[in-house]
């Protein structure tokens, strides 16, 4: 039993050191559950993709599939979602929604004094550090969408029961460089590491094309998806095909093709006016002085109306409106139809076929080409919308094939799980596009014709409108050998409206500043220069990036002597050992150079891109450096082939003539051109960014210290209001468990006087304190109370515990019993196990019995209110030893090999042989044998047979009974 007692330690010891290195390993590896959120005007739906979960919208704690975008701030307190919701009927002031709209602006944009006028119950102050609107002067709008998004991300986690970290955010394709940046710093303030920015509408067409990848061929299909959310409405055209990519053969693809958008055109809007209308009708039944729309409260009211309304009249021609206590007590309600809501709405109407003509001119189609139009957003529901549209774009009907309020949030999802290492997804390859073009601008000093000189500005388009990304871009600058300075600018926008242009921003970008250019001349004087290259990057999030910018030179080195046969083999067979490879890389494309006055351009093929590959399929700038000196290597390869035949042609010819070797020689080692080389100097970058200022790491630092603080603060406060009330509760349930029969069995009247003393001081000072105490005196309470209560609670548990667990012993005594005596019956020849091992089981069921026998007893002698002596934990330690020894047994008996029966007589046929027969030794065993097979052996008596079958029978079936 000792040694059986080490081996046990031995094995727990050893599960658990491997249970912390698979741990430890598990820690290390990549998050195993990526998530989505789609971040809307007023809701957000967060999806989830996880081991046996795939593509899942997480539950809020309300059990809804999406969440209202709202963040209540009210002194202590601080709520999300439909709670914040809730809040804001009654304290509106303290409710902060419709975030989207306020990201990356500054105090003087015109959306911001928009966004006062519509929830005038906001104070918006102007923070001079960071330029950015500010709440209160607490929180600027990037900070409470961190909020949001670390909630998101709470819901997220709470539904996977595990931690997550990776996530796809969509954003607007409307949303510029200042934009995003603001959602990418509202996420780093949420702890949320962002896998990708995806454009909403690309999402979606994901989505859409994920489910339908069978349709897909390589015939081009163009789609459209009408987008109108809450606060926007979206067109975008996309084109589905097949390609064939090297990676991963032929694969499907959607693109981007075009886009028109309506930044203000949206449900919300409606809303707005269904409620001005409300409070105009309240107003115009004078059942109180006051004018309701001076009342936020009551606005607030009838804005919650009115988006009930809406959503009934899409249904229905007229619907009764009404709202309890509106203002002063007085109660509203009036009658609003279908038709009175168009009429309020008409100008908004208008607006619906505009998006629609604006994709179509951005992707330079017509409306035959579209073979589709899909609706997408919970606005595209208002029956008088489908009726516009239907017809602007001229269709039979429209597309309602997909779910309108998940379609993006699923899209984004199946994108996470694509770029996450930890789940492998089929590919489908996704060209976004570009909506505002972006331009270098430079400035540089030109010669005119009567020799003056003057500054000259000028203009180089980096990334056209609805160019693909993610691509890389290389701009070279031929004319500069001094450090200069040239900016990076949105360029031609005037497909925008006048209204869209004045929300915009500012449409400088960056202005980069260069130092090192001159340094870098003076240093390679000897070489010929080739520009001042600077390497551009717009990544699968739309941002753009300036990853480097190098000076290039070219020098001319001395060709080496021709190398033998033999040393060509040698460097071949090193090459394929570990050697570099002049080959090109197989995804690079060969780039276009432009030769411009001052700058050129290398443009990169755009033929395949993948949201995965975006690195790869996108020519990286060292990729495109290599494929253009590799060409101009070919090009010089070539050109010396040719100028060596012709000089090999020449001195044949001489050789011929003049019969002179040492002349052709002579004329061919003329012949051989120069050898040039490529190499570069980086050039320090400094910049300046010109639309909304980076907040610095000071500020990075106390924005997070902020978000934590709160974090923390509503942590602290789930745990005290958690501790309140299992403090309650157990006050509340002990004081009934007092006059309950099994716990006044086992207390005696001193323990219960000193218990019902302790749960009535505890509720009484309940009372008094303890609602305003913190968690640290309720917790030790808590604990104060339990632990005095803590004996009685374990005598009533083991007398709850003891029938059953009796019963479970005896019948497992008795089994075991049975099958020992069926096992002692087997007769020796068929015998499996030893004589030890059916006297360890003998032991341990008598030794079972005797404890039980004397423990019941013993317990029986002693009074409820004692500690029990009869303990459950016993019971199934008992429990256990005796089942262990039966299933070793049993497990012996499973692969047990059944022994070789002896062959009847074989005594006697050898006894017969050796007297009878003279031949020799191997002749006595040929005729043994021969013998042994044509005996046949005697029938035993009936009786016997009988026992020995009986047994035999008996044995199997209780074999198979515990088997």
């Amino acid at each position: 039993q000792t040694l059986l007692s080490r081996a046990c330690v031995q094995v727990i010891m050893r599960r658990k050191m491997l249970w912390a290195l698979f741990c430890l390993v598990l820690a290390l590896l990549p998050s195993q559950t990526v998530m989505s959120v789609d971040l809307g005007s007023e809701w957000m739906k967060v999806a989830i993709v996880k081991p046996g979960v795939p593509m899942e919208i997480a539950l809020n704690k309300e059990s809804r599939r999406k969440t209202p975008i709202a963040v209540c701030l009210k002194e202590n307190e601080r709520l999300f979602g439909d709670s914040a919701l809730g809040v804001s009927v009654k304290n509106p002031k303290f409710v902060y929604r419709y975030l989207q709209s306020l990201l990356g602006k500054k105090h003087d944009n015109p959306q911001v004094a928009f966004y006062q006028k519509r929830f005038s119950e906001h104070q918006l102050v102007k923070d001079a550090s960071r330029v950015l609107s500010d709440f209160l002067s607490l929180y600027s709008p990037e900070e409470l969408l961190g909020m949001v998004l670390n909630y998101s991300r709470g819901l997220a986690q709470d539904f996977a029961e595990q931690p997550i970290k990776d996530a796809v955010i969509t954003v607007p394709a409307f949303f510029n460089q200042a934009e995003r940046r603001a959602v990418l710093q509202a996420a780093q303030m949420a702890g949320v590491k962002v896998l990708q920015l995806i454009n909403d509408n690309t999402a979606v067409a994901l989505n859409y094309g994920v489910f339908r990848r069978k349709d897909i061929n390589s015939t081009a299909q163009n789609m459209m998806f009408y987008d109108m959310g809450s606060g926007s409405t979206t067109a975008t055209i996309v084109t589905y095909q097949t390609v064939k990519t090297k990676d991963s053969g032929t694969q499907p693809q959607l693109q981007i093709r075009g886009v028109g958008f309506d930044r203000s055109l949206g449900g919300f809007e409606m809303d707005l006016r269904l409620r001005d209308h409300l409070a105009k009708l309240f107003n115009e039944q004078k059942k109180t002085k006051k004018d309701v729309r001076e009342n936020h409260r009551a606005m607030a009211k009838l804005l919650k109306e009115a988006q009930r309304l809406k959503t009934v009249l899409s249904a229905n021609a007229e619907f009764m409106a009404q709202v309890e206590g509106l203002l002063d007590e007085m109660d509203f309600k009036a009658k609003v139809t279908r038709v009175e809501f168009e009429a309020l709405c008409a100008d908004l109407f208008e607006r619906v076929p505009g998006p629609v003509q604006e994709a179509l001119s951005s992707a330079e189609m017509s409306l035959d080409e579209i073979e589709q139009v899909i609706l997408v957003g919970g606005s595209t529901r208002v029956p008088k919308v489908q009726e516009v549209l239907l017809k602007a774009v001229g269709k039979e009907e429209l597309g309602k094939n997909i779910n309108a309020d998940e379609a993006a949030a699923m899209g984004a999802v199946y994108q996470a799980a694509a770029l996450s290492k930890a789940f492998k997804v089929k590919p489908f390859l996704v060209r976004e596009a570009a909506v505002f073009p972006i331009q270098v601008e430079f400035t540089r000093e030109t010669e005119d014709e009567d020799g003056s000189r003057s500054l000259k500005h000028n203009k180089r388009i980096l990334f056209q409108r609805m160019a693909p990304y993610p691509q890389r871009k290389v701009i070279t600058f031929n004319r500069y050998t001094d450090d200069f300075a040239f900016d990076i600018n949105y360029g031609d926008l005037s497909f925008l409206g006048q209204n869209d242009l004045s929300v915009f921003g500012s449409l400088n970008l960056t202005t980069v500043q260069l130092s090192g250019v001159s340094s870098s001349f003076q240093k390679h004087m000897d070489a010929e220069s080739k520009g001042i290259k600077a390497h551009f990057n717009m990544d699968e999030s739309g941002m753009l990036l300036l990853d480097r910018v190098e000076s290039v030179f070219e020098t001319i080195v001395e060709e080496k002597d021709e190398e033998s046969t033999l040393t060509k083999l040698g460097n071949t067979i090193s090459s394929l050992f570990g050697g570099g490879s002049s080959e090109p890389n197989a995804n690079v494309t060969e780039p276009v150079q432009v030769i411009l006055s001052s700058c050129h351009y290398h443009y990169v093929n755009e033929s395949s891109f993948s949201e995965k590959e975006g690195e790869k399929n996108g020519v990286a700038a060292e990729e495109e450096e290599a494929a253009e000196e590799e060409k101009e290597e070919k090009g010089e390869k070539a050109e010396e082939e040719e100028e060596k035949e012709a000089a090999e042609k020449e001195a044949g010819a001489a050789e011929k003539e003049a019969g002179a070797e040492e002349k052709g020689a002579a004329a061919e080692e003329k012949a051989k051109p120069q050898k040039r080389t490529k190499f570069s100097e980086d050039v320090s970058v400094e910049l300046q960014v010109n639309d909304i200022l980076n907040p610095s790491l000071e500020e990075i630092a106390s924005s997070n210290k902020k978000l934590q603080d709160l974090t923390d603060r509503d942590l602290e406060k789930q745990e005290r209001e958690k501790t309140l009330n299992s403090l309650e509760a157990f006050i509340f349930e002990t004081q009934d468990k007092m006059y309950q029969e099994e716990y006044q069995a086992v207390v005696s009247e001193e323990e219960k006087e000193a218990i019902t003393t302790k749960l009535s001081e505890a509720s009484a000072w309940m009372d008094e304190d303890g609602y305003s105490a913190v968690t640290k005196e309720l917790r030790e309470k808590l604990q104060e109370l339990r632990k005095l209560c803590k004996a009685m609670f374990f005598r009533v548990e083991e007398r709850r515990k003891w029938p059953d667990h009796l019963a479970a012993l005896e019948s497992m005594l008795n089994h075991s019993s049975f099958f020992l005596r069926s096992v002692k019956l087997t007769p020796e020849d068929d015998q499996i196990f030893t004589e030890v091992e059916l006297k360890t089981l003998d032991r341990v069921i008598n030794e079972t019995i005797t404890w039980k026998n004397d423990t019941v007893a013993e317990q029986e002698k002693r009074s409820p209110t004692e500690r029990p002596v009869l303990l459950s934990k016993d019971i199934e330690s008992k429990l256990s030893l005796l089942d262990r020894e039966v299933h070793y047994l049993l497990n012996k008996a499973k692969f047990a090999k059944p022994r070789a029966k002896a062959k009847a007589n074989s005594t006697a046929s050898e006894s017969s042989s050796k007297a009878n027969s003279t031949a020799s030794e191997s002749s006595s065993k040929a005729n043994s044998s021969k013998t042994e097979e044509k005996v046949i052996p005697p029938k035993e008596e009936t009786k016997d047979k009988g026992q020995r079958e009986g047994g035999k029978t008996q044995y199997i079936s209780v074999m198979a009974l515990y088997i």
